[in-house]
């Protein structure tokens, strides 16, 4: 066989080099896609907590911030996060005191909401969030609505499932929570210490849905575990007590809600025991374009519509700025 020459050599090494190259850049491209259709699990501090988070989806692309509420976590948006990862950037915290996130002492940590969006808000910061979207459920839509307070230039929409914002809202199951706002005695504080047991864990993920056999056990099993955590029932309390400031803070929010016309989207359980539909209506009083939607289950609406509420949701964010 004859020698090649040396001209064939560094032919055949370029070749090689190439080769190698190329495979090498699809590699990172497969890896690269591949990692925008995972769903990552980290952590961030935010306020000076341990933040746990979701994030998922292209990070390059438009941005959704998913705020849970009582008694869950962003476990709750376990099944919602495949549907919108595939076009949009989906981050999804556990707010201080649920979930994985920090749980700290209350002599070290103030459990109000206006805590909570504090450390929201460095959380957002942290994470160098620009604009972005907000979907909010419970405890989250006072937290977020905070949020689209201090930072209107960054919100590009909203997305409210079962989040109240209206005194419409509220039903009777409120009560006993109110009475404890209006006369502040241990007596009416040990009282909603019933919220805080596994049977009032799962009246709200039971009330109102007509197949329960779609409710998933680990959804409100591992909210359990969390409201049994030692520090937990004083921590609970305390908010439940601070819910009285958001109420406090509807006009303010509704304000907000007229003079931006955010782009709206309400989803909603139409039989949730705690947040009433004419609480979803009323925000077309204040943003005429916002589109209500209504589902026939209860509070937490994603356990059983999360493909129709999903697929709604997709429509909406297609109409928002970027």
């Amino acid at each position: 066989m004859k020698k090649l020459t040396f001209a064939a050599l560094l032919l055949v090494s370029g070749l090689l080099t190439n080769s190698n190259i190329m495979a090498q850049s699809s590699i990172n491209t497969n890896n690269q896609a591949d990692n925008a259709r995972s769903i990552h699990y980290r952590r961030i501090n935010a306020n000076g907590q341990s933040i746990f988070y979701r994030e998922a989806g292209p990070a390059g692309a438009p941005t959704i911030l998913l705020l849970h509420g009582y008694p869950t976590s962003s476990h709750m948006f376990r099944e919602l996060i495949p549907i919108l990862m595939e076009k949009y950037h989906v981050i999804a915290p556990d707010l201080p005191g649920f979930g994985y996130s920090d749980a700290p002492d209350r002599t070290k940590f103030a459990y109000t909401f206006d805590n909570l969006a504090k450390t929201m808000q460095s959380f957002v910061d942290g994470l160098g969030l620009k604009r972005f979207a907000i979907y909010v459920f419970d405890y989250g839509a006072p937290t977020g609505f905070r949020l689209a307070l201090a930072n209107p230039e960054k919100i590009t929409g909203i997305i409210s499932q079962n989040g109240n914002a209206y005194v419409a809202g509220l039903s009777s199951g409120w009560n006993p929570i109110q009475k404890y706002w209006e006369h502040d005695t241990q007596e009416n504080r040990e009282a909603l210490k019933s919220f805080l047991t596994p049977e009032g864990t799962k009246f709200q993920y039971f009330t109102g849905v007509s197949d329960t056999t779609l409710i998933a056990p680990e959804s409100y099993t591992l909210d359990q575990h969390f409201l049994d955590r030692p520090e937990s029932t004083e921590i609970q309390l305390d908010l439940l007590k601070d819910y009285k400031t958001n109420v406090a803070l509807y006009p303010k929010f509704q304000e907000y809600f007229r003079n931006r016309k955010p782009k709206f989207l309400a989803v909603w359980g139409n039989k949730d025991p705690f947040f009433l539909p004419p609480g979803a209506e009323a925000y077309k009083r204040d943003i005429p374009d916002a589109t209500v939607k209504f589902y026939n289950t209860g509070h937490f609406a994603l356990e059983t519509h999360v493909k129709e509420i999903g697929e709604e949701i997709l429509k909406f964010l297609a109409t928002l700025p970027k």
